[in-house]
């Protein structure tokens, strides 16, 4: 996230989780002074009557929010399917942030694959995923991060620093344990890289060894042992149709019972150059 993007944007579709995720997004946005879009998407085929309707009942649903949270909120409608058009919108604009609601995974829905994680693979922006609403309008004071051997792990490392400079966060690092050496090799590089860099950005963390076991369960149990405001998460690198009907574990945490956000980060081809985060954020 780069400090000159400055739009927080909400996929919306009228129902009450997306009235959490907004509430979460206004949360947000006042921390870092970005807007808010509420982004609609419609149906190719929709009539110009149809599509009317959309925008009034958008404008006088902006008005009574902007009365309520005393925040800048626009909206925007793209036609196509959720699967393209959230990605393709955020993308376009350079947006900071998608702030989304979901009803979690249930009945069919783990037969077909996680709606949410399908829209969130395609984005080059984070995503937070709610399902309540925040609990208050104050910092995220704990948000879970856990670690294992995968290289895409160092990616999520810059909005660890993003949420700890700006909300004042307490990073609690998850570290899986494994019996395979070259598993623990590499779980360790990754550890010793998020640590180097919260260092260097004067964030506080925790490390928690957890004993063997499944690590998006044992993520989702400590988060709830500590009443963590958030959980920070990087999705499979070339996710397949497989990971959707099996179900990768991205998709388990992201629809967690304990209903905690999830905040979750793509893996960007791109990525090479740590400097980055040297000497500070945005540096």
């Amino acid at each position: 996230m780069e400090e000159d993007k400055k739009l927080i944007v909400v996929p919306w579709d009228f129902s009450h989780v997306a009235d959490h995720a907004l509430a979460h997004a206004v949360k947000i946005g006042r921390m870092v002074s970005n807007d808010i879009c509420l982004l609609h998407i419609v149906d190719n085929s929709i009539t110009p009557k149809a599509h009317l309707e959309k925008v009034n009942h958008l404008k006088k649903l902006i008005e009574e929010n902007v009365k309520k949270y005393n925040i800048p909120i626009s909206y925007h409608i793209s036609k196509g399917s959720i699967f393209s058009a959230i990605a393709e919108y955020v993308n376009e604009v350079n947006a900071s942030l998608v702030v989304m609601g979901t009803h979690g995974m249930k009945g069919m829905q783990k037969l077909t694959g996680s709606w949410a994680l399908k829209v969130i693979v395609k984005s080059k922006v984070p995503f937070i995923v709610v399902q309540d609403p925040p609990a208050d309008q104050d910092r995220y004071h704990n948000i879970v991060f856990p670690v294992d051997f995968r290289g895409e792990n160092k990616e999520k490392i810059k909005m660890a620093i993003f949420m700890g400079k700006y909300f004042d966060s307490k990073i609690h690092m998850v570290v899986s344990v494994s019996t395979d050496k070259n598993i623990q090799k590499k779980t360790k590089i990754n550890l010793n890289f998020a640590i180097k860099y919260l260092i260097q950005n004067n964030i506080d963390y925790e490390i928690h060894d957890m004993p063997k076991g499944n690590i998006s369960q044992q993520t989702i149990d400590f988060a709830q042992k500590i009443n963590a405001d958030l959980i920070l998460i990087v999705t499979t690198k070339n996710i397949t149709f497989a990971d959707y009907v099996v179900g990768a574990s991205e998709q388990y945490i992201i629809a967690n019972s304990s209903r905690i956000p999830v905040c979750c980060v793509n893996p960007m081809t791109s990525f090479a150059n740590v400097g980055q985060f040297m000497g500070g954020w945005g540096s």
